[in-house]
């Protein structure tokens, strides 16, 4: 059976050496409110009815969307998964087509057709949420192929969880990656479940020894530490720029949440859930800026700037149109001939 890999310590040599200034950490930390405060609206959204369908939340797992994004540039892209909310408003998607497009409103990034499990914008590189496992990597995969064809100076990111890992098109992909050494990063999201099952339960093998079978670089980062992740993403994001072929991130993070919003965890044990706290990305980067210089105030102000921000676009969405069920079928079908 196969064993969960640790997380990196200090000690490891993938862990951040420096780090950022304080300035630059509070930026991040403010990021990381900023998906955490706008997910449990969503939360309670949809406790109301007011956003329909079904919603994963990424809650516990900021800091890998903050910190692969704060080494991206606005011509790299990213193919997201289901739980791709903390993915989109860190590549810097509006809160006010964000929200828009999951209350299913037609001002939303996608007039209200995607929802949560598809909400995109091209705009900014963000390529779509996507509700079948795995499948954004076929999506990055193709993008990082246009990247280099086109002679772009840019990356493509895939996002995935570790339980899709025991999906076919994950080997496809990191083949055709390494065949024509593609600037493709990989980043899997190890929360350590696949649905209702952790997937120690579900997996014979290690990402790791998957990466090198097909030669490809693997580093492991504590994916809640905001600071280490984007350290490993710096690392790595300009040598796939520059020609070097693809890599692969694991990330150890927590998933907080349930598999769904509603979930009520049954399968879990009490004292793994309750013991999440101590590893909350945003506790660890609160307590490292304490570390700097940062007090109460720093963080108090930013935590009421990002409320403000995320109430501000929550009434903008509010305020916006049903979309029109005669439009539905636009961007579907060509027209006759």
């Amino acid at each position: 059976m196969a064993i969960r890999p640790p997380i990196p310590d200090a000690a490891d040599p993938a862990a951040p050496a420096g780090g950022p200034s304080r300035e630059a950490l509070l930026a991040l930390y403010r990021k990381l409110l900023t998906v955490r405060r706008a997910e449990e609206r969503l939360g309670t959204l949809f406790s109301d009815g007011e956003v329909p369908g079904f919603i994963h939340l990424s809650i516990g797992q900021e800091a890998v969307s903050v910190g692969i994004m704060s080494a991206l540039g606005d011509a790299d892209t990213i193919a997201s998964t289901h739980r791709g909310h903390g993915h989109a408003i860190a590549k810097g998607m509006p809160l006010e087509g964000f929200f828009s497009e999951l209350l299913a409103r037609d001002e939303g990034l996608c007039r209200g057709r995607g929802g949560s499990m598809h909400v995109a914008d091209m705009s900014v590189g963000m390529l779509g949420a996507n509700g079948i496992v795995g499948a954004g990597l076929s999506i990055a995969l193709g993008s990082a192929l246009a990247h280099k064809t086109l002679g772009r100076d840019a990356c493509a990111v895939a996002f995935f969880g570790d339980g899709a890992l025991a999906e076919g098109l994950v080997h496809e992909c990191m083949n055709l990656a390494a065949l024509w050494k593609l600037p493709l990063l990989f980043v899997c999201e190890n929360n350590g479940w696949g649905e209702f099952l952790p997937t120690s339960k579900q997996l014979s093998f290690r990402l790791a020894d998957l990466a090198a079978t097909y030669g490809i670089a693997h580093r492991l980062v504590d994916g809640n530490d905001v600071v280490a992740v984007a350290a490993a993403a710096e690392a790595v994001v300009p040598g796939i720029r520059a020609g070097s072929g693809p890599a692969v991130l694991e990330c150890m993070t927590t998933r907080v949440r349930g598999h769904f919003e509603g979930d009520a965890q049954k399968y879990r044990d009490p004292d793994e859930i309750e013991a999440l706290a101590a590893r909350d990305p945003l506790r660890i980067s609160a307590e490292r800026l304490a570390g700097m210089g940062s007090n109460d105030a720093d963080l108090s102000l930013a935590a009421e700037e990002v409320e403000a921000a995320v109430e501000t676009a929550l009434t903008v969405a509010r305020s916006g149109r049903a979309p029109d069920f005669a439009a539905a079928l636009a961007d579907v079908y060509t027209g006759a001939a």
